[in-house]
């Protein structure tokens, strides 16, 4: 939605189109990125700033991305136009357009900027950005994978939503082979999402050597409650347990500290379930500890989420 256009649509006052017209763009960027806010006071300032933060640091990444030091840019080689709309348009209008010195450059509209499509903002200023610095046509799926691969955080949102998708059957980029080796990679060294703590736990099983030879003649697997419960009768459950206690360090190893400590406690129990020298009481208490660390993982883990999205 052009200025024009919100003033006709709007019937605006006297004041207020003059208002309009003084408010300045935001640039950014040596003048690359520019964002004109087409709405009324109270929506320029809440949103002209974090729309130019954003627009910004991906031409930032991108930048980084080509090992190019930004240059100085005397007209915009994007404009971006965010409208007045309040209600839920979550649609991006891109056009190519020309300065009157007759260099290119991209519009983008943003009609509803509380509701504006962020990922189709970011291909729209990532395209723009390679048009106006690089003189390049990408598509919008080039577009997407470049600034995934610039921007780490990108990246691993991608990957786990790779992964979510290839666990509920739906298709994926990659084969199972290779979405099998990132489902067991650590994706963000030193932190663990909510779906990191789930899949982990979803590992806290021991199953029987052999599946026609069940647990007790009747488990085919057992929790580690319930392994507590049946060691006594079937030894090979305490020499499974032997066994997942180096695999469960390794399950939550390279991620939070909160997790690994989860995962330090888990391997002590299973240690002391394969000696069996410990009171039941005192392998409850164990595995309760464990069970304790591995919420307050599961806790860490979604406030740190929530800390990104407000970002």
């Amino acid at each position: 939605m052009t200025l024009a256009a919100v003033l006709v649509a709007s019937a605006l006052t006297r004041a207020e189109i003059i208002e309009r017209f003084k408010a300045p763009p935001a640039t950014k960027v040596d003048g690359l990125v520019q964002v004109v806010a087409d709405c009324p006071a109270d929506m320029r300032r809440e949103y002209q700033g974090p729309v130019a933060g954003f627009a910004a640091d991906i031409c930032r990444v991108l930048y980084g991305a080509l090992r190019e030091k930004p240059r100085r840019f005397n007209e915009p080689g994007i404009v971006i136009h965010i409208g007045e709309a309040r209600t839920n348009i979550a649609d991006i209008v891109v056009r190519e357009a020309e300065h009157f010195s007759g260099e290119r450059f991209t519009r983008i509209y943003v009609p509803a900027p509380a509701f504006a499509d962020t990922d189709a903002l970011r291909i729209a200023v990532a395209r723009a950005f390679y048009r106006s610095v690089r003189n390049e046509e990408i598509t919008g799926e080039e577009a997407a994978r470049i600034v995934r691969e610039a921007d780490p955080r990108l990246k691993a949102d991608f990957s786990y939503r790779e992964i979510d998708r290839w666990l509920k059957g739906e298709k994926v980029e990659g084969d199972d082979r290779e979405m099998m080796r990132l489902y067991r990679s650590v994706i963000v060294p030193g932190t663990a999402r909510q779906s990191d703590v789930l899949r982990f736990a979803a590992r806290l099983y021991l199953y029987p050597p052999t599946f026609d030879a069940p647990f007790c003649g009747r488990y085919f697997c057992a929790s580690f409650d319930d392994a507590l419960k049946w060691a006594k009768d079937d030894p090979r459950i305490r020499l499974a347990a032997f066994a997942k206690a180096s695999e469960v360090v390794l399950f939550g190893g390279g991620r939070s500290e909160e997790l690994y400590k989860a995962a330090e406690a888990y391997s002590e129990f299973l240690m002391e379930l394969g000696r069996f020298s410990k009171s039941p009481e005192e392998l409850l208490k164990l595995l309760d500890e464990a069970d304790t660390k591995l919420n307050i993982a599961m806790e860490t883990a979604r406030l740190a989420e929530q800390g990104e999205q407000r970002k």
